[in-house]
């Protein structure tokens, strides 16, 4: 049922809303998708580094209602569906760990610059995390792999700030930090022999990346002229 409910958001959010962007109003709807390049910083009880890029191009989409106020000033928000995580080579075992999370995000910031054109963006992105993977390798054999749906290994959101320029044609760059620790530390589990242990209580991991975005604030009537448009056809 859950996975069900993350499909529909999935396809809700793919629904093409170019009909609404093209009404001449200062309120209109955007949508596209993200590939990330993602990094962390990592303080694994006082030992540093161990960190690998990791690259996502799925699942990642958003939707975005935007308000601009004239050519040069605008605000938006929305709604997000993104795969965020990390790489650890474990200097202390030599193990190899991936994790990662599905967030539900809702991003709330401003614009400023040639809207539907060249212009800057940022603001604040608070993120719910509803699928949890976390994958062990030794020697580059998967030892163990398993994912839970809302799970308390990980906080009940994140706090994350963002700054990106869009550029004219639907390309945009994005750069987004994490102030939020990726694991719950106070998070506990009892082992095989009945000791309660905490896997997660010296670690704390601040994720950041850069990411790609096509149309993500791209509005059809700012971006031709009917000069323009009569000469392109």
């Amino acid at each position: 049922m859950r996975k069900a409910a993350i499909f529909f958001l999935a396809i809700s959010l793919m629904i093409p809303l170019s009909g609404l962007a093209q009404k001449k109003s200062t309120s209109y709807f955007t949508s596209g998708t993200e590939f990330i390049f993602s990094f962390a910083s990592i303080d694994n009880n006082g030992n540093d580094g161990g960190n690998v890029m990791r690259f996502s191009g799925f699942l990642h989409l958003q939707g975005m209602y935007n308000y601009d106020f004239n050519k040069s000033v605008g605000l938006f928000t929305g709604l997000a569906l993104r795969n965020v995580g990390f790489i650890y080579n474990n200097p202390e075992t030599g193990l190899k760990k991936k994790y990662r999370t599905y967030n539900v995000g809702i991003p709330v910031g401003f614009k400023l610059g040639s809207m539907g054109k060249t212009h800057m963006f940022a603001g604040y992105e608070i993120e719910f995390p509803t699928n949890y993977k976390e994958k062990t390798f030794n020697n580059e054999r998967k030892d163990d792999k398993f994912n839970i749906w809302f799970t308390t290994r990980v906080p009940a959101f994140y706090n994350t700030v963002f700054v990106g320029m869009q550029f004219k044609y639907g390309l945009s760059l994005k750069f987004k930090y994490y102030l939020t620790n990726f694991f719950k530390q106070s998070y506990s589990e009892v082992n095989q022999d009945g000791i309660t242990e905490y896997p997660y209580e010296n670690i704390d991991v601040r994720i950041f990346y850069f990411s790609l975005s096509f149309n993500l604030f791209r509005d059809a009537h700012f971006n031709y002229t009917k000069e323009e448009m009569m000469h392109k056809f």
